[in-house]
C-alpha cells in the first residue's frame, strides 16, 4: 500500500513536457527556414517538446528526428477569394488541427509574413512573431506610394501579439516604422556552433585563397556594389558568389561587362555552404539591409574573417568597427577588400557563445515570460 502511494507521488511530480510551436510557410531554402530549425533545436535541448508546423511540403534542410513536423497546406485555400478572407478561412483550419494533433502549445512563434498574417487570425494562446528583417527597408516604405496603406495593414497585424525582433537595428526600425504597438525585445538568431563545424569538414573545396560572399542575387545584398568594388582591386584572389536569385542574370553581364569572368566563380545553391566559407581568406557581405546577418555569425563559428557593411540592423551587432564598410561606398568597399587581400588576419572576430541555440531559446522563454 506504502509502495502504490509512493508511486502515485512520484507520478505527480513528473510534469508534461511544455511545447513550443514554429510556424512558417515552407522549409526551403533561406535563412529564416534554417533559424527556426536551429531554434528548434534549442528549445529541445532546454526540455521543451518542439513542433514545427509548415504550409508547404518543400524541404531544404536535414531535418532532427528531435523535432516533430507537421504540414497542413495552404494551397487548397487559395480558391477562396480575398487575400484576409482566405486567411481567417485558413487560420480557423490552423487552429483546429494544433488542437487536435498537438495540443494548445506553451509558446508559439510565426515566422515571415505569410504565418503572421494567418496566425494574426488565430484564436489560439500565446503566439509571439519573430521580425526577421528591417521591415522599413525591405517593405521600402520610403520608395513605395502605397506605403501607408501597406504599414497600416501590418499594424493590423503585429499589434496583435508580441514581436522579438532579430536584431537591435531591427527592433529600432520596427518601433520607428510603426510606433510602441505592441511589446518587443531584441533577441539574436541562435547560432548551432557543432553542426557548422561538422559541416565545414564534409569536404575540401577545389578553389584556393578565395573571397567568398553567401546570399541570395535580390536587391537588399547588393551584388552589383560588391562586382564594381571587386574590379577597382588587384584580383588577385577570384570572388566566389555562392547563391541564386532574380538578380543573378544581371551580375553574370556586369561581370562580363567588367571583364572579371575569369575572377569570379558563380557557385549556385550549396546545400552546404561551410567548406566554402571554412576556407575563404575572407567573407564579404555589402548588403543595403540585413535582419541580422546570419552568414556573418556562421563565419566567425568558422574562424573566417569578415568584412561587411554596416547596414542598420545586424553587422555592428556582431563585428568591430575596424570590419565595417560604409553601404553602397564603391571606392570605401574597394579600398577595404584591399586591405583584407593583403592581411585577412587583421578581419578576424570571435564568436559570441550567447548565440547558442540554447542561450537563445532561454531568452525566448524569458520574455514569454514576461509578456503573459
Amino acid at each position: 500500500m506504502t509502495n502504490n502511494v509512493i508511486s502515485v507521488q512520484k507520478i505527480n511530480k513528473i510534469k508534461p513536457k511544455k511545447k513550443v510551436l514554429l510556424v512558417i510557410n515552407c522549409l526551403q531554402g533561406g535563412g529564416a527556414e534554417r533559424v527556426v530549425l536551429t531554434l528548434g533545436q534549442g528549445f529541445y535541448e532546454i526540455g521543451y517538446e518542439v513542433h514545427i508546423l509548415r504550409f508547404k511540403p518543400l524541404v531544404q534542410y536535414d531535418l532532427s528526428q528531435n523535432l516533430n513536423y507537421h504540414v497542413l497546406k495552404f494551397k487548397p485555400y487559395k480558391l477562396i477569394p480575398g487575400a484576409q478572407r482566405r486567411d481567417r478561412v485558413f487560420a480557423r483550419a490552423v487552429d483546429k488541427y494544433v488542437m487536435q494533433y498537438i495540443g494548445q502549445p506553451d509558446i508559439i512563434l510565426s515566422n515571415l509574413d505569410r504565418a503572421d498574417s494567418i496566425l494574426s487570425n488565430s484564436k489560439l494562446l500565446n503566439i509571439t512573431y519573430i521580425i526577421h528583417n528591417t521591415v522599413s527597408l525591405l517593405y521600402k516604405f520610403n520608395k513605395n506610394h502605397d506605403a501607408e496603406q501597406l504599414k497600416q495593414r501590418m499594424i493590423d497585424i503585429y499589434a496583435k501579439h508580441p514581436c522579438v525582433c532579430v536584431s537591435e537595428g531591427a527592433q529600432k526600425d520596427f518601433i520607428k516604422s510603426f510606433g510602441n504597438i505592441t511589446p518587443t525585445t531584441a533577441i539574436h538568431n541562435p547560432i548551432d556552433r557543432d553542426s557548422i563545424r561538422k559541416q565545414a569538414d564534409a569536404f575540401v573545396p577545389e578553389y584556393q585563397n578565395y573571397i567568398i560572399h553567401v546570399g541570395s542575387f535580390k536587391d537588399a545584398k547588393r551584388h552589383d556594389v560588391l562586382v564594381k568594388a571587386y574590379a577597382q582591386t588587384d584580383q588577385s584572389m577570384p570572388l566566389l558568389l555562392l547563391g541564386q536569385g532574380k538578380h543573378k542574370s544581371e551580375t553574370e553581364q556586369l561581370v562580363s561587362q567588367l571583364n572579371l569572368t575569369n575572377k569570379v566563380v558563380f557557385l549556385g545553391f550549396r546545400d552546404n555552404p561551410f567548406p566554402y566559407i571554412k576556407h575563404a581568406q575572407f567573407k564579404i557581405l555589402t548588403s543595403d539591409w540585413e535582419g541580422f546577418a546570419l552568414v556573418i555569425a556562421e563565419a566567425l563559428v568558422l574562424g573566417t574573417p569578415v568584412i561587411s557593411t554596416n547596414c542598420p540592423s545586424g553587422p555592428s551587432e556582431l563585428l568591430p568597427q575596424n570590419n565595417l564598410m560604409p553601404m553602397g561606398d564603391i571606392e570605401a568597399i574597394a579600398d577595404k577588400m584591399k586591405h583584407a587581400m593583403m592581411n585577412p588576419q587583421q578581419f578576424k572576430a570571435l564568436f559570441d557563445e550567447n548565440l547558442l541555440p540554447v542561450k537563445i531559446a532561454e531568452q525566448y522563454e524569458t520574455f514569454m515570460e514576461s509578456v503573459k
